[in-house]
């Protein structure tokens, strides 16, 4: 078992406090107070664990995010700590949690030293689909190209296709080539990285997430998608000034590379975990009672092919308290 393996149920724990922090603060309408108080958890239990924990996917630069910045140290950082690389998403659809719409989750990927892209805190576009139309989709393909390939290798009509986009502006000649070439389109506010393991799991419904996200949501994608087999093409995609030179300074020299979930999350061994906070297509969000909390969970482990789901509850030490199923 492998360092970071040992301590896979302490990454459980950490994304747990996470969401059950958060979702205290469900349907309040502050989605900054929501993700600030997922962070402040999260950090909190990272730094309970034994390990040479860097963040390299975070919530942005140093200036811009007090914790859980980009670069930040977390574990105890003794000399026999293993030496391992974080992406954290603390509240992966802080919109979601503030309006009690479901897919938010809590997420954290961890891998071997270098085993996750130092991606910057830009747009990425994507294009992500399940096993079974592995190696057929390409970002420089038409999306009519694209769709033909996904249906034919799921033995469907293009017409039997569901593909989920997000709703923004930026997606209007996209949505409107999604449904020219025949396919259905399922829109979401938030929840791109929710939406990508939903296409890369059978019997969702979802069969590919394409359009423009947040870079940082997809190498955490990638780190799942590892862990599932599903593919993913994607190329970053700067717009605001001095992400360019961000980028070549984090050694991005190809700022028009078409990157694969192996380049995103290229370690020998990938760890991913994620706990629903609000209801989902995979996850449950949590759920309160009168001396405790119910969660439910994802743990994915590569190196192991893992995928586990776990349904906890947690109790408040009340002697007398009852367990509520």
């Amino acid at each position: 078992m492998s360092t970071q393996g040992n301590l896979s149920r302490e990454f459980l724990r950490v994304v747990e406090d996470a969401a059950v922090a958060c979702a205290r603060t469900m349907g309040c309408g502050d989605r900054k107070g929501s993700d600030g108080v997922a962070v402040e958890a999260m950090r909190k239990a990272m730094d309970t664990l034994h390990m040479r924990g860097t963040v390299v996917i975070g919530e942005g630069e140093r200036d811009e995010a007090p914790m859980l910045y980009i670069g930040e140290r977390v574990g105890t950082w003794r000399d026999e700590d293993p030496e391992i690389d974080i992406a954290v998403d603390p509240l992966e659809g802080t919109n979601l949690c503030a309006t009690g719409a479901p897919n938010a989750i809590a997420v954290l990927a961890a891998s071997n030293k270098g085993g996750l892209l130092h991606a910057p805190d830009c747009y990425m576009e994507k294009i992500i689909v399940g096993p079974s139309a592995k190696g057929a989709v390409h970002l420089d393909a038409t999306v009519k190209e694209n769709l033909k390939a996904i249906a034919t290798r799921l033995d469907r009509a293009i017409s039997d296709l569901v593909i989920i986009v997000l709703d923004r502006p930026r997606h209007e000649k996209l949505i409107e080539d999604i449904r020219s070439a025949g396919a259905r389109i399922k829109l979401i506010g938030d929840g791109d990285l929710s939406a990508g393991i939903s296409a890369a799991v059978r019997r969702t419904n979802v069969h590919a997430v394409m359009g423009t996200g947040g870079a940082p949501e997809g190498v955490l994608a990638a780190a799942a998608l590892r862990c599932l087999n599903g593919h993913m093409q994607a190329r970053l995609v700067p717009t605001k000034d001095g992400q360019v030179e961000r980028m070549k300074a984090m050694g991005i020299t190809d700022v028009k590379r078409v990157y694969t979930e192996r380049d995103l999350a290229p370690g020998p061994d990938i760890i991913f975990a994620a706990c629903g906070v609000t209801d989902g297509n995979l996850l449950r969000g949590v759920r309160f009672f009168g001396h405790g909390c119910r969660t439910s969970s994802v743990l994915m482990w590569s190196t192991e092919h893992l995928i586990r789901f776990v349904d906890s509850v947690k109790l408040d030490g009340d002697p007398d308290v009852v367990v509520e199923f």
